[in-house]
């Protein structure tokens, strides 16, 4: 026999929680720029040779890590602190996994203040940063997220090299749109030794992604192509374009736009391949993804975070053929792939 469903109890906690949420990114900011993670791992983890390591009073350090503590990013027994799973394998510096630099992109005040005024924003529908906002033109930006986001990205590089060579070998060659630290194309010109990138972004992102590529020993297959995607030559013909967290800042006719230009650039039979936060039909779930699009609000003109169907319409109305949708099992994004007839 069924039951009833459990009455849900009412509280204010979410209220206060949501209101203060303010302090967990302020205190991880804090424990990032104090390197406190290393000084953590490396024991012994008191107050005091945490302060010391630090350069930090004891009794800012003693707060600090009780707050980190209570918010689940360090524990503590007998007055000692420690890591926990979280915070040994994303925080600590000496992991290979850390993704610590990404605080210098998210905290950027440019990312933080425009929600000081989301009334506004939400009234208007649009973004109160000025001229084009995130796309305004060598908005500097993007040099940060070239240096900053690369460990959250590293991981989705693999997964969508694969998806993009899928059925192709020898010599390749592929259009990197809004390369940033060029990560996406350097990971394909990995996986297949004849490929050939072309990197597209504003020049001075471009020298993050050139270094990069000389880490990764493909420089001798980098090219860039500096300038605005919506006016430079792409230079083609390319078997493969990629257009990666780029079309999520625009609205729906300007992305058919740019998405015309990639088809005319593409040979026969060549593949678009876009990575998106891409919400379900209900747009609040998965989590991450669907939240994106506040983000899209606050940042943006005109962008948000766009169904499948919504890109399947966008890719079709451009010209493009068959268009799939592929999940990204190592990150929130779905690459979303469209072919030239």
């Amino acid at each position: 026999m069924a039951t009833a469903p459990q009455a849900e109890t009412a509280s204010p906690a979410l209220v206060f929680d949501t209101l203060l949420a303010y302090q967990r990114s302020a205190a991880l900011r804090a424990a990032i720029e104090l390197d406190l993670f290393r000084a953590v791992g490396e024991g012994p983890g008191d107050v005091a040779s945490l302060a010391r390591s630090c350069s930090a009073s004891e009794r800012g350090i003693r707060i600090l890590c009780d707050f980190l503590t209570i918010i689940g990013f360090l524990s503590k027994q007998e007055g000692r602190y420690h890591h926990t799973p979280t915070s040994a394998a994303f925080l600590d510096p000496r992991s290979p996994a850390c993704v610590a630099s990404v605080a210098r992109f998210l905290g950027n005040s440019n990312m933080s203040e425009p929600c000081h005024k989301l009334a506004d924003i939400v009234r208007a529908g649009t973004t109160v940063l000025p001229g084009d906002a995130f796309v305004e033109p060598e908005n500097p930006i993007w040099v940060e997220f070239a240096h900053s986001m690369a460990p959250m990205m590293a991981p989705m590089a693999a997964p969508l090299g694969t998806m993009v060579l899928e059925g192709l070998s020898g010599p390749v060659r592929v259009l990197d749109i809004a390369a940033g630290h060029g990560l996406f194309g350097i990971e394909v010109a990995k996986q297949n030794p004849q490929a050939r990138i072309v990197a597209l972004d504003w020049a001075p992102v471009l020298e993050v992604a050139k270094a990069n590529a000389r880490k990764a020993g493909v420089e001798d297959r980098y090219e860039t192509l500096p300038g605005n995607a919506f006016d430079v030559d792409y230079q083609g013909p390319y078997d493969i374009v990629l257009l990666t967290n780029f079309l999520h800042h625009f609205d729906p006719p300007t992305c058919v736009t740019i998405l015309r230009k990639v088809l005319a650039s593409l040979k026969p039979g060549g593949r678009a391949a876009a990575l998106e936060f891409v919400p379900n039909e209900d747009r609040v779930s998965p989590p991450m993804a669907a939240a994106f699009s506040l983000v899209m609000l606050t940042a943006t003109r005109a962008g948000d975070a766009y169904t499948f169907r919504e890109l399947k319409a966008m890719y079709l109305e451009a010209g493009f053929d068959r268009v799939t949708a592929d999940p990204v099992r190592t990150g929130p994004h779905t690459v979303v792939t469209g072919h030239a007839r």
